[in-house]
């Protein structure tokens, strides 16, 4: 059942998301070559309570970490360890914060040290992807709208845009309806309601699509072991247009401006 949200939940939503994006903030300085994957996950983890909240992902599914980290081939679901990070490392963190009650997801790529001019396009291509998703997130357009805007955009400039794992509604839960692709057709699929909260996360690979799982069970990868980038944000849906509610500071768009409200 998809829920809508009043303007108080989305507020609460909004703090949540405030907490969320100020750790990707720090996260910025913090991802440097050296650093395990094991410590990220704890800093995460340490700042989360430290501002009141809760890591919402541990205990999910039987996930048993605060965050994801999944690194260059990793497409997502990456297991904290203790692999240190080199130089040219393209590496994705994905948490969820849960602060009194309220939701907040984001996933967000950092390059580590000098990247290749290769992977620093796929993280910018990917970034401009969300945010031609999110400009689609409008009251009376529908989540074909969004899916069709990433994949027209990603697949023209020659990237892959990963098929099996799709956006999501959130809050009260983590995941919750509506649940939608990030390709597909303008003008298919439910139509986008005020008051709706949903996630847009586009995985996109210098390569193909296609993936294959991990023993583990989680952690999903490139099947031609090309790399992935992913951004994501949590979106409100209001009658002035999408609301970010997980917007960090000096994150801009070349294509749209789109700002906490």
């Amino acid at each position: 059942m998809i829920t809508l949200k009043s303007p108080r939940e989305i507020e609460q939503m909004k703090t949540s998301g405030r907490i969320l994006a100020s750790i990707h903030e720090q996260l910025r300085e913090k991802i440097v070559p050296g650093i395990t994957t094991n410590q990220i996950n704890a800093f995460v983890h340490q700042q989360i309570e430290a501002a009141g909240a809760t890591a919402a992902q541990i205990g999910f599914e039987g996930y048993e970490f605060a965050t994801c980290i999944s690194v260059n081939e990793e497409i997502c679901h990456g297991f904290p360890s203790e692999y240190v990070l080199k130089s040219g490392d393209v590496v994705k963190v994905d948490f969820c914060v849960d602060y009194k009650g309220a939701i907040s997801d984001s996933c967000w790529t950092y390059g580590v040290g000098e990247i290749s001019p290769e992977h620093q396009a796929l993280m910018e291509v990917t970034k401009e992807a969300l945010m031609r998703g999110i400009e689609q997130a409008q009251v009376g357009n529908r989540v074909g709208d969004i899916g069709y805007a990433i994949q027209s955009f990603a697949e023209e400039k020659g990237y892959g845009v990963v098929r099996d794992f799709i956006a999501h509604g959130i809050g009260p839960t983590i995941h919750e309806e509506p649940f939608f692709p990030h390709f597909g057709l303008p003008g298919k699929g439910i139509r986008l309601k005020e008051g709706m909260t949903i996630t847009i996360e586009p995985m996109i690979t210098t390569g193909t699509w296609r993936m294959k799982m991990d023993p583990n069970g989680w952690t999903a990868r490139t099947i031609d072991g090309s790399y992935c980038a992913q951004y994501e944000h949590s979106i409100a849906i209001t009658k002035e247009g999408p609301v970010i509610m997980t917007l960090q500071k000096e994150e801009t768009s070349t294509s749209l401006n789109v700002f906490e409200k």
